[in-house]
């Protein structure tokens, strides 16, 4: 299979809600979802003591750590060792979450020690400002989302949408845009998808669904359909 991302892509990115079992359950799904629909790339970001459980578990996914810090093999007690995340089986991380915020000196340099390992870089901006900033440090794919949405329900307005994909898509048009907050339905996939974003992603929106396998399907179906129809 391939680990890289490609458009379109979905992310599906459980943070702490789901772990051991329970998330092999989920991330099977995701893989079957993955293998149904070639067209698109399917994240599943997963706990560090999970990383190896999914990936020995899973085909077609990309298993995605939350985080990784932009240390070399050695000193580093408590620390993510990028090496390590590598070694359990992840392709991609998030870095700069709004719940794992990075200075600019230790992102540069994740973002560095990711490149070195063939590691694909999904890094959070919160403005346009700090989209373009993220852009000219190489990110692979940037989550354009205003901190002030997550895990609200309320998604971004078009205005914003449609300026983030342009002012990243100005420096580097090889960066792929994914726009993700406040993404609660299918409707919410289809519609940000049609508005041009790249890939998107959910979290609450499927854990706390009353149905969130059907949930996750059917988001994943609206991403496909939207981005066909785009053209």
């Amino acid at each position: 299979m391939s680990t890289k991302i490609n458009r379109p892509f979905f992310v599906f990115n459980p943070k702490s809600y789901l772990y051991g079992e329970e998330l092999l359950a989920w991330a099977k799904r995701a893989d079957e979802l993955a293998l149904k629909y070639p067209e698109c790339s399917i994240l599943v970001t997963v706990p560090y003591a999970d990383i190896a459980a999914v990936k020995n578990a899973t085909e077609q996914i990309i298993v995605t750590a939350q985080h990784m810090d932009g240390i070399k093999p050695g000193r580093g007690i408590g620390h993510v060792l990028p090496e390590s995340i590598y070694h359990a089986g992840a392709r991609a991380v998030f870095l700069n979450h709004a719940e794992r915020p990075l200075t600019v000196s230790d992102l540069s340099q994740a973002l560095k020690r990711a490149k070195e390992l063939g590691i694909q870089t999904i890094v959070c901006a919160d403005s346009i400002a700090e989209a373009q900033a993220v852009a000219i440090m190489g990110a692979d794919v940037i989550l354009c989302e205003p901190t002030e949405l997550i895990g609200t329900g309320q998604t971004s307005d078009s205005a914003y949408i449609q300026q983030t994909n342009q002012a990243i898509k100005e420096i580097d048009e090889t960066i792929l845009v994914m726009q993700a907050a406040g993404i609660s339905t299918a409707e919410d996939v289809y519609r940000t998808i049609e508005l041009g974003a790249d890939g998107t992603g959910c979290t609450s929106g499927i854990t706390n669904a009353e149905s969130p396998l059907e949930m996750l399907t059917e988001m994943v179906e609206a991403l496909v359909k939207a981005y066909k129809e785009r053209g």
